[in-house]
């Protein structure tokens, strides 16, 4: 029998046992070939209140458990991504169509995720503070209760897991509703996690689904606290609903990143970088670096090699070939990425390489000579496009950078180091690499974007604890006060 057994995607749900959906089921498909993998259940309102109420029940128990408890439960979901990481790392490549490394990368950072979380639990709790009377006073950090969280199809399983870890460590309980269309790899993998890891049932729940499912979850009464990952223009939605009814919510949404080249940066390592941030996993990244600025100076050259990259990047099925790029997630988002390229020619761009697609196959694309008001390179594509526009300056190269809604991530690419950080500091950003490219992701690294891109970092340490806890003033004194009236 394999730990993700077929009753784990065969038209159920995961709320502390494995029950079926009353809302019926969705198919399991493989975006490289087409094929149903199997069904999947799809959770509706009942199916989520029925959950919220019972992750409220049962967590006032679960944060009364010593922290020990909670600990080691999150260092065995740790280890069991670890020892089954081949066979969740199979679904990622069929499922989301990633590439096999980074299905790998993705079970390595979700047991890091888990670690991380497991030493949250024993983190102190508050501070003691100063008071003018004859009392202690101190404050501390208590579970927010119920914690929704919403992932998207992309990095599923880290998208996921990184908010339910440190959620269940800080002793909340969790309504977990992955992307439909990786609610395997994305969600009941992390349950059946949680399962063999002996967390008490009733604390997490699987419940995948579409919007009307989120909805349901986001205005449910017994859930505070939303964890969002996800678009920016669904974030706005998420955010608009919770604050309605004075909901805490945590928006990762989009970006539309700057990867920025001077004119003294070596090309070959720059070209290489380059490709990784435009063409990994297709695209589909938050942090991808939607936008190449690049010196003038060497912007031709830096053209020709990076289209001659694009050319020479395999794209196939990554279940059954050695490639480079692996399916975009389904014809939708397909046909998006095409238009907003065909827009971007009609615009001005020029194609350089790519623009091209078979099934849901899209060639990796380079733009050159790019307008400022193409699609492409205005708005968040995620697909594999890079767009290439030039700079004369280091100013110019900051306006440029900052001349977006979002701010999630920038790459600098300089052989002067103080110049990167002189840039830096004239663009609002989330996350900053001075000679790396725009997409990386620790688990002990603060992860977030200003602007159009979220409400700022919540991910990593002292930021979990922030997301999924409240502070709560407490005074404690011998005898009761006395007052003139």
């Amino acid at each position: 029998m394999t730990f993700l057994e077929p009753k784990i995607w065969t038209g159920l749900v995961f709320d502390g046992g494995w029950t079926a959906s009353r809302a019926g089921d969705a198919p399991v498909v493989e975006p490289a070939t087409g094929n149903e993998l199997g069904r999947s259940g799809t959770a509706g309102a009942d199916d989520v209140a029925a959950a919220a109420l019972r992750a409220r029940q049962e967590q006032r128990a679960w944060a009364a458990t010593p922290y020990e408890e909670r600990a080691a439960v999150l260092r065995r979901a740790g280890r069991l991504f670890e020892e089954h990481a081949q066979e969740i790392q199979d679904w990622i490549v069929r499922e989301s169509g990633g590439v096999p490394g980074k299905a790998a990368f993705e079970t390595h950072v979700a047991a890091q995720e888990c670690y991380e979380a497991a030493a949250l639990a024993s983190q102190p709790l508050g501070d003691v503070l100063p008071t003018s009377r004859k009392r202690l006073s101190f404050a501390r950090r208590v579970p927010v209760g119920v914690v929704g969280v919403i992932a998207p199809f992309n990095f599923p399983l880290i998208l996921g897991i990184r908010s339910v870890a440190p959620a269940l460590a800080l002793g909340n309980a969790v309504v977990f509703k992955p992307d439909q269309r990786t609610a395997v790899c994305g969600g009941f993998a992390i349950a059946r996690v949680f399962e063999e890891a002996g967390l008490p049932s009733g604390l997490l729940h699987v419940l995948p689904g579409g919007a009307e499912t989120g909805q349901a979850l986001v205005t449910d009464p017994n859930i505070p606290v939303i964890s969002f990952t996800g678009s920016s223009a669904a974030g706005r939605k998420v955010g608009e609903a919770g604050a309605r009814l004075l909901k805490r919510v945590h928006l990762e949404l989009g970006g539309n990143s700057a990867l920025v080249v001077f004119d003294d940066a070596d090309l070959q390592p720059a070209v290489s970088a380059a490709s990784w941030a435009s063409f990994f996993h297709q695209g589909q990244i938050c942090m991808t670096a939607g936008r190449h600025l690049v010196h003038e100076s060497v912007a031709e050259e830096y053209v020709e090699r990076l289209a001659a990259k694009a050319d020479a990047l395999p794209v196939g099925d990554p279940a059954t070939g050695q490639v480079a790029l692996g399916p975009l997630i389904d014809a939708g988002q397909r046909d998006r990425v095409h238009r907003l390229v065909t827009d971007s020619v009609s615009a001005g761009a020029r194609l350089a390489a790519g623009g091209t697609y078979d099934g849901l196959f899209y060639r990796p694309t380079v733009l050159a000579g790019v307008p400022a008001h193409a699609p492409a390179y205005a708005e968040e594509v995620f697909g594999p496009v890079a767009p290439v526009m030039t700079f004369s300056s280091l100013e110019q190269a900051a306006a440029l950078a900052a001349d977006t809604e979002y701010g999630l991530s920038l790459g600098i690419l300089t052989r002067d180091v103080m110049k990167g950080l002189a840039l830096a500091d004239l663009v609002p950003t989330g996350i900053v690499h001075i000679n790396d490219q725009t997409v990386d992701d620790e688990a002990v690294a603060p992860f977030g974007g200003v602007g159009a891109s979220g409400t700022g970092t919540r991910f990593g340490g002292p930021a979990n604890a922030d997301a999924f806890t409240e502070t709560q003033w407490v005074t404690v004194q011998g005898d009761v006060a006395a007052y003139p009236f």
